[in-house]
């Protein structure tokens, strides 16, 4: 184009305007593709938090949002303090899924030809006195249950747990999985633990065997099979062929 002085001005402007603005990084259009991966992405994002945020709520946070009957429960006459009072299974099982379940698994099942099964276990079902010994001091080498032979992995010692995580997780461990054998209590541990108090290693199976199938003493069944005293001012019960007290 001529840019001299016969050509107008307008049209050297006009053929300026014609041109296109020249393209700038960073104003590219996003692409399609990449919209519906991110618009899926905050989709099962909230989806996973709906579904596994159990029972949080933004309005739990602010007190004047609580609902009057939750307000009415917790004032109640120890309202609080029995709903997070929990039995001694359930404590059990909060023990024994952050210390057993790792190798005993959360079923119950342990891990074939490794760690031995405490669902349907003789040493689990049998008295009490055995299974509160192996996790009190642990148990070490093979050992045999429900008919399998397991290798010499080595279970550790639990005692440092202190009697009433004891007391729970074997309570647990014999109430779960199909068990339905006695509880036992935080007295009943603290005994066995000065019974043991000689015994610095863990336990192999033949001194678990050896040992008593029973249930330790002062538990539930004891108290059940002393027999009850006869209430004050009554006559002691007859014998055969006993004269009656003369007046």
């Amino acid at each position: 184009m001529d840019y001299g002085e016969s050509e107008e001005v307008q049209q050297v402007h006009a053929a300026i305007q014609r041109e296109k603005r020249e393209p700038r990084v960073g104003l590219e259009p996003l692409s399609i593709w990449l919209i519906a991966v991110y618009g899926l992405a905050i989709f099962f994002g909230g989806a996973y938090l709906g579904r596994f945020s159990g029972t949080f709520s933004g309005d739990s946070l602010d007190p004047a949002l609580v609902p009057a009957a939750k307000k009415a429960a917790a004032a109640g006459p120890g309202g609080g303090q029995q709903a997070a009072e929990l039995s001694p299974a359930e404590r059990g099982k909060k023990v024994f899924l952050a210390n057993c379940a790792t190798c005993h698994q959360a079923t119950g099942l342990g891990v074939p030809g490794q760690y031995p099964p405490l669902a349907g276990s003789e040493f689990t079902t049998g008295g009490s006195r055995r299974p509160a010994m192996i996790v009190l001091k642990g148990l070490q080498g093979p050992v045999k249950v429900k008919g399998q032979q397991y290798g010499s992995a080595v279970m550790q010692p639990w005692e440092s747990l202190g009697d009433q995580k004891v007391a729970d997780v074997v309570t647990y461990e014999r109430s779960e999985w199909g068990n339905s054998a006695s509880p036992v209590t935080k007295e009943q541990i603290a005994a066995l633990r000065k019974e043991l108090a000689g015994h610095p290693a863990s336990f192999n199976e033949p001194e678990i065997l050896g040992a008593p199938n029973e249930d330790l003493p002062g538990g539930e069944q004891g108290a059940q099979q002393q027999p009850s005293a006869p209430p004050q001012g009554s006559a002691p019960p007859s014998t055969p062929g006993a004269q009656p007290p003369k007046p």
